[in-house]
């Protein structure tokens, strides 16, 4: 059942567990993300990128989200929320069609105009009774810039900063940057960082009632994880693991038997694979059990 992302949130800040967000991209990831959250009695974020809605369209894919939570997650909570929205047009057209969180991200921009877009977003969101993320701190700049590790402390998330932007912003959930780290070069290239968990506990302390959001984790330790839990996330996003998941038992499956030319036997064994991982996650951020 589609429910708005606060029934999910609010709970898991009582309850003191978090809940994965996984980025899905067509049918087949959301049966497997929403598939998963089912077996494991778990609430469930689905989000969709730009670059998501780009491929699919908006409608197709919000249609195909809301479908699958109707029909095979009949007593599961499903929000569906807007992952890394760069402008205040994606923000708007998603929650024109249903959405309930929305994430402005103006990371990438100086510190006042962050807070300048970021609240023109917030306001709009809120008087359409949806929830707002936003983000301080960058990530996707961590990747493109440092080389290693302690390269990427500048582009880290200040604990003093993150207290102005919420009281300023008016923001739901904030994403911070603490090492975490998006795509594929943490597994090719320099391997995946550890966060800094100091770093997390001191932003926790400083906005303790606001929930803190993970991106990124695709790779992260487990105990890591459960340590971030412990300093305020609520939301861990999945994104990465998924994709290599999915399209290496595509692979498999084709190299194995080159005459297959079936799709569903092509995606239906890629589902599963895809489900497996959403499961492990699941029960990594303590939410199994919790719907």
């Amino acid at each position: 059942m589609l429910v708005h992302i606060k029934d999910l949130i609010k709970k898991a800040q009582k309850g003191n567990y978090a809940v994965g967000a996984f980025n899905v991209f067509n049918l087949e990831t959301t049966l497997g993300v929403v598939r998963a959250a089912v077996k494991m009695g778990a609430p469930v974020i689905v989000q969709v990128s730009e670059t998501t809605i780009e491929y699919a369209g908006l409608k197709p894919i919000t249609q195909i989200v809301e479908s699958v939570a109707k029909n095979e997650a009949v007593k599961i909570p499903v929000a569906l929320h807007l992952d890394h929205g760069k402008s205040f047009r994606s923000v708007a057209e998603c929650i024109k069609v249903g959405f309930s969180s929305i994430h402005i991200d103006a990371s990438d921009i100086p510190f006042e105009e962050n807070i300048i877009l970021t609240k023109q977003a917030v306001d709009y969101a809120h008087k359409h009774n949806v929830w707002a993320q936003g983000e301080l701190g960058i990530l996707r700049g961590v990747e493109d810039k440092a080389q290693v590790p302690e390269d990427m402390a500048p582009f880290f998330t200040d604990p003093d900063q993150a207290a102005e932007f919420v009281v300023k912003t008016g923001i739901d959930t904030l994403a911070v940057s603490i090492g975490n780290m998006h795509g594929i070069k943490k597994f090719r290239d320099i391997g995946v960082p550890d966060l800094d968990l100091k770093r997390l506990e001191m932003i926790h302390k400083k906005i303790s009632n606001i929930p803190i959001v993970l991106h990124g984790a695709s790779g992260v330790l487990e105990k890591q994880l459960e340590q971030s839990v412990e300093f305020g996330v609520r939301i861990i996003n999945i994104d990465t693991e998924l994709r290599l998941a999915f399209s290496n038992a595509m692979r498999q499956i084709l190299e194995r038997d080159s005459s297959i030319y079936d799709p569903r036997q092509i995606f239906a064994p890629a589902t599963d694979i895809l489900q497996r991982v959403v499961e492990e996650k699941i029960r990594m951020f303590g939410s199994a059990g919790k719907s």
